[in-house]
């Protein structure tokens, strides 16, 4: 192998034979090459950042774990929960690093009106546990609400536009129970997502303000909304409390029955999307894979037909097929790896701008954020860097083989 490398690299060196970095055919090869690898790594870096940026919104905008009341009719409050009876199995099934955040919350219904206009909406009330960090990270005016005023709520950017209303107005929340219940609340900030289905739909305030509407004690509401601090970890856990709550109902008095639901189950539409992507760039990187494979067999044959001569003196010198392959396959790798580092720059450069500067821009109505989201895993692009490597030289072995049908006898006299 030591003869047949220092023959191809004297083949590139020798300045009387152009060689192969002088040949028009080979720098569109390289070009076809390294475009190919540039659009791989694009594919992975795109893909990878919408479904780590969508997934982040789902799990920051919903509770990964959802206990609420099985709704079966065993008791008169179907509808409400009650913390003194979960809290207990909760604590007791998680230990403290699994679980991130636990919260008392209360969606109900409700209609918010203005002076010349009104819409519908759902008024997410929580408790002094919930965690605003990342509503707080979404805010575009104004400030969180104030935990001590019920009457302080959050409200998005987009059902602000549309009733014109503005940090600091106050409007009317009618709810509509067995009577209407009106609450004047005070906007203190304007949020936005960037999800539509959550922006819409929802206004964020107290839970002490729907306690007071539906007349709940201080420990009632909807569901008890859980975030744990591995999302891996979700199903396992989220099927772990049904069985100790089911365990507890069955060997207590208690007469409600909580069922448990999780993030991925409740935005399940979503998550499916997201896996749908997957395919996508597997597809894209297929295709790169086939251009780049027969762009490489092109360059092998054209780079034969150019060395034609030199086959010829080496087989009468006593070389074999075989060892002359080598030597060939050895110059097409040479082009190879400057492929792989031309397109390696390109895409990781391209990646890295576009991750800090956010030069290309989305319709977050259509895409769910403003931009292209960029995520790089190095590692992955490590192993795409060795796959496309190893392939290409596979690629290689067959249509080498050529070289063993040319006879010194034609080629010493081949003009």
């Amino acid at each position: 192998m030591i003869t047949e490398l220092f023959i191809a690299r004297r083949l590139r060196l020798n300045s009387k034979d152009k060689g192969v970095n002088s040949s028009p055919s080979h720098a569109i090869a390289t070009l076809g090459v390294s475009l190919s690898i540039f659009i791989m790594i694009l594919s992975l870096a795109i893909v990878g950042g919408f479904k780590s940026e969508i997934a982040n919104k789902i799990y920051s905008l919903d509770s990964h774990i959802r206990v609420y009341n099985a709704a079966l009719g065993l008791d008169d409050n179907i509808y409400t929960i009650h913390t003194d009876d979960v809290m207990p199995v909760i604590r007791s099934t998680f230990a403290d690093d699994v679980v991130a955040n636990m919260s008392l919350i209360a969606d109900q219904s409700a209609i918010i009106k203005t002076a010349d206009d009104f819409k519908g909406i759902v008024f997410k009330g929580v408790d002094g546990n919930y965690d605003w960090s990342y509503i707080g990270s979404t805010l575009v005016s104004g400030r969180l609400p104030d935990r001590a005023k019920p009457e302080e709520v959050l409200i998005s950017n987009s059902v602000a536009k549309k009733l014109r209303i503005g940090v600091g107005d106050k409007i009317y929340t009618y709810f509509c129970n067995q009577k209407i219940k009106v609450r004047r609340v005070i906007v203190t900030g304007i949020f936005n997502t960037d999800f539509d289905d959550f922006d819409s739909n929802y206004l964020l305030g107290s839970l002490t303000l729907l306690q007071g509407v539906n007349g709940w004690s201080e420990n009632t509401g909807n569901y008890v909304g859980i975030i744990v601090k591995d999302t891996a970890q979700i199903p396992a856990l989220s099927y772990l409390l049904f069985s100790k709550l089911a365990a507890s109902a069955y060997n207590t008095d208690n007469r409600t029955v909580y069922n448990v639901t999780n993030t991925t189950q409740t935005n399940a539409s979503f998550f499916s999307w997201l896996s749908l992507l997957d395919m996508n760039v597997i597809i894209i990187i297929c295709l790169m894979a086939i251009v780049s494979g027969f762009t490489l067999i092109s360059v092998l044959l054209m780079i034969v037909l150019e060395r034609i001569k030199l086959i010829g003196l080496l087989k009468t010198l006593g070389a074999d097929g075989s060892m002359i392959r080598r030597i060939f396959i050895l110059l097409t790798q040479k082009l190879i790896l400057r492929s792989l580092i031309i397109g390696n720059v390109l895409g990781i450069g391209l990646a890295l701008v576009q991750k800090y500067f956010h030069i290309i821009k989305l319709n977050p109505e259509a895409y769910y954020m403003p931009y292209v989201p960029i995520q790089i895993d190095w590692l992955t692009i490590a192993l795409l860097n060795v796959c496309v490597f190893v392939a290409a030289y596979l690629t290689l072995l067959g249509p080498s083989h050529i070289i063993s049908s040319i006879k010194p006898s034609t080629t010493l006299r081949y003009e």
